[in-house]
């Protein structure tokens, strides 16, 4: 089945929140933030500004009637500034008028007076002075202390990882309408509908039953709306309380990439010990994470590094560390990935710094140490159905690494200004929130008398094709025409008590929710058949349209025997649950069995550099990837391209840069660089290693959104090989992106 949004999406008839026609009465809202990074609020002066025509109000902390907070870990982050600031952007008021454009003149009128203290951007800086968001936490496997000395070899290092704009096409915004008796409703622009609910709840003094957020779809997530769509829709909603009139709040793309936070920046220290025969007998790392100025989802992204830091590989002897560091900056949030990638890249660069001393391909170690079943993971789970040795000997029999490194070699002796650099790159990435109770699940199902149906889940569809597989799920079990079935939009009046759309788990879940809800519906069909053909309900199937009979089709369609189930007051309506069985995780003793399955996979990855600019162009990236048993290829294998460019940007172009100040310097498309056609591989092959699935996959087929990113680390790694080809002297930085500007600088450092 094709992506069923695809016809709506380039006819230009898609709706998204900018979309939706405005209700007569309807005012528009824009934020005011802080121009200063770190200080105390002394005077705000809004008169000038609610004196220009067409202000209508001008919303503070003084407005709120319930709590002013917005954290959803902890209570640390004001909806309002009330004293102080603590990011360049942070949100002051909310400035109410019959238009943008007034809006925006108004802003320009807004004096304010702060007394400025001295930010921090560093986390190393914010670390050594107390300045965390909450206790570091641990992963540790083995007796590392005692097995240092037995290593044969031992290196340390740093290794260093920028952040990541989220650059949804889609900016954050969010349209809140007032409804009958109190009751607001809020389209959002939001991974986490209920999110957006309990916290407008909280902040307007009200119950969640007054709030309704809807959601069509997002043009764009990758994790900056799973959070960050909140205060957005919270401030439309009190909008709506104030003052009783539809409130419309759109950010521009300047004030959404300046308030908003990014993927996170890590700044590591790594230190790995290897036996003669190139085992990894004891790697230890310590993780400083920028939080940013407050928690939002730092702990869970935090705690997704120590679940990945040692990636693909079995290490007996482990003791991972993480900070989770405060910071002047807008509080970062989730990003596809959520700290895995930044963990599995410190544990890249400490295998490729050992591979460089001991002059090895760094292909061998990775090879040599690869997991297997029955290892365990440093946080407890033991590994099962794993497959890397099965995927590596897949890219080897399909690609031929030795042949590969051969001619790559044979290149670079014969060409002196351009060099070419390879690199391998295997991927572990757990499936399931790693904090338990989120992993659950609702749909409702209408079967309508005429045999159609409507389905609600609380996924939601943000470019992901996770629509096109609910309406699969629901076409499949009824066995009946996809055009029959609707999904509708996500809505927490109709499903509630929703987990984001996130963790790569909103197939799997919502997926075997809609499933349960199927299944009871058709026990009741059947039931139904079953007494009309006088046999037992064993007997009776759904196929194609009909229904079958001891496995010789009826005369009896689905729509007769929909109708026929109707008329004898059966029910046609189910709520279907799904909770993730057996995982668990006791932060106690940092152990347990979080993951509800792995997903694995191999990238192999070819650049070729000009060595006269620094440019560098990606020759092919060949992957062999663990989907299980794919439900829709087209949507799994669009996932897997994309995720892979998302993720050579981050390692290649998509600097985030901050002054010491901490003003946002790559704040416009011209100054902050994403991949675009011309950046991409010229050749991407994936193909899929053979394997029967695993049940706790919807249809055992694996999710697919956030594993391929990390592919994209191996594009660091193979340009670090091409510049080590032209300058053998040139000791990696491990300092990623690696910026054009980088590797030129590079390709000439220390070079005789």
């Amino acid at each position: 089945m094709k992506n069923i949004d695809a016809k709506g999406h380039v006819t230009g008839r898609s709706v998204y929140v900018d979309d939706i026609p405005t209700l007569q009465g309807t005012v528009y809202g824009l934020p005011f933030g802080s121009p200063v990074a770190h200080g105390k609020i002394k005077e705000v002066d809004y008169s000038k500004a609610l004196n220009f025509p067409g202000v209508v109000k001008i919303l503070t902390y003084q407005d709120i009637k319930g709590e002013n907070q917005i954290g959803g870990i902890f209570p640390d982050e004001e909806l309002f500034a009330e004293k102080e600031v603590h990011f360049q952007g942070q949100p002051i008021a909310l400035i109410l008028a019959e238009s943008d454009h007034i809006a925006y003149q108004a802003r320009k009128l807004i004096e304010i007076e702060i007394e400025e203290q001295e930010p921090i951007v560093d986390p190393r800086i914010a670390q050594q002075k107390g300045q965390l968001i909450f206790p570091p936490r641990t992963f540790q496997l083995g007796k590392i202390d005692d097995v240092w000395q037995k290593c044969a070899h031992v290196f340390e290092g740093r290794a260093d990882s920028n952040g990541q704009e989220h650059l949804y096409i889609e900016t954050q915004g969010a349209y809140a309408i007032p409804l009958e008796n109190g009751n607001i409703k809020i389209s959002s622009s939001t991974q986490g509908p209920t999110a957006v609910q309990r916290t407008a709840a909280s902040v307007l003094g009200v119950g969640m039953h007054r709030i309704e957020v809807d959601v069509v779809r997002l043009g764009g997530g990758f994790g900056g709306k799973e959070d960050q769509a909140t205060p957005w829709g919270v401030m439309a909603a009190l909008g709506v309380q104030v003052i009783n009139r539809p409130v419309k709040l759109i950010l521009n793309r300047m004030d959404d990439m300046k308030m908003t936070g990014k993927r996170h920046p890590y700044s590591s220290d790594y230190k790995i010990g290897l036996s003669e025969d190139l085992k990894i007998l004891a790697y230890e790392a310590t993780f400083y994470q920028n939080a940013g100025a407050a928690a939002d989802l730092s702990p869970a992204v935090m705690e997704r590094t120590l679940f990945h830091a040692t990636n693909s590989y079995f290490v007996p002897n482990v003791k991972a560390t993480a900070y989770s560091c405060k910071t002047n900056l807008p509080p970062n949030t989730a990003f596809r990935g959520f700290g895995g990638p930044q963990g599995m890249y410190v544990m890249e660069s400490a295998i490729a710094h050992a591979a460089s001393e001991l002059n090895v391909p760094k292909h061998r170690i990775q090879k040599k140490n690869l997991l297997k079943d029955g290892d365990e993971f440093p946080y407890g789970q033991i590994a099962e159905d794993v497959g890397l040795h099965q995927i590596w000997s897949d890219v080897d029999s399909k690609f031929d690494i030795e042949q590969v490194h051969k001619r790559i070699e044979r290149f670079n002796d014969e060409h002196h200004d351009v060099k070419k650099g390879y690199s391998l790159q295997p991927v572990t990435f757990g499936i399931s929130f790693t904090k338990t109770p989120m992993n659950q699940a609702r749909a409702l199902v209408h079967i309508y008398s005429d045999g159609t149906v409507g389905v609600s889940t609380g996924a939601v569809e943000m470019g992901q094709g996770v629509n096109t597989k609910m309406l699969q799920i629901a076409a499949q079990m009824f066995s009946i025409d996809p055009a029959k079935v609707k999904l509708e939009s996500t809505n927490t009046t109709r499903v509630a008590n929703t987990s984001p759309s996130a963790a790569s788990a909103t197939s799997d879940l919502n997926g075997k929710a809609l499933q349960n809800a199927c299944k009871e519906l058709i026990k009741r069909l059947k039931r139904s058949a079953a007494q009309h053909f006088k046999v037992e309900l064993e007997d009776i199937a759904l196929k194609d349209g009909w229904v079958v009979r001891r496995g010789v089709a009826t005369t009896m369609t689905w729509e007769q025997l929909v109708d026929k189930a109707f008329l004898e007051r059966v029910c046609l309506t189910e709520n279907g649950h799904y909770a993730t069985p057996v995982i668990n995780f006791d932060k106690s003793i940092e152990k347990g069995h979080p993951f509800a399955y792995h997903v694995h996979g191999v990238a192999l990855t070819e650049v070729t550099v000009d060595c006269i600019r620094g440019s560098y162009e990606f020759d092919s990236v060949k992957i062999v990837h663990d989907f299980g048993q794919t439900m829709n290829p087209s949507v799994d294998y669009g996932q897997i391209e994309g995720g892979l460019v998302q993720g050579i940007g981050w390692m290649t172009m998509e600097e985030v840069s901050y002054d010491p100040d901490g003003r946002l310097a790559s704040n416009t498309l011209s100054t902050y660089k994403i991949p675009d056609i011309y950046s991409v591989p010229k050749e991407i092959i994936i193909e899929a290693m053979e394997t029967e699935g695993s049940e706790m996959a919807i249809l055992k087929s694996k999710a697919v959104g956030e594993p391929p990113l990390m592919y994209g680390l191996g594009a660091y790694f193979a340009i670090d090989y091409a510049v080590k080809a032209f300058n053998p002297n040139f000791n990696s930085t491990f300092d990623a992106p690696f910026t054009n500007e980088k590797v030129l600088m590079a390709l000439y450092s220390n070079k005789e």
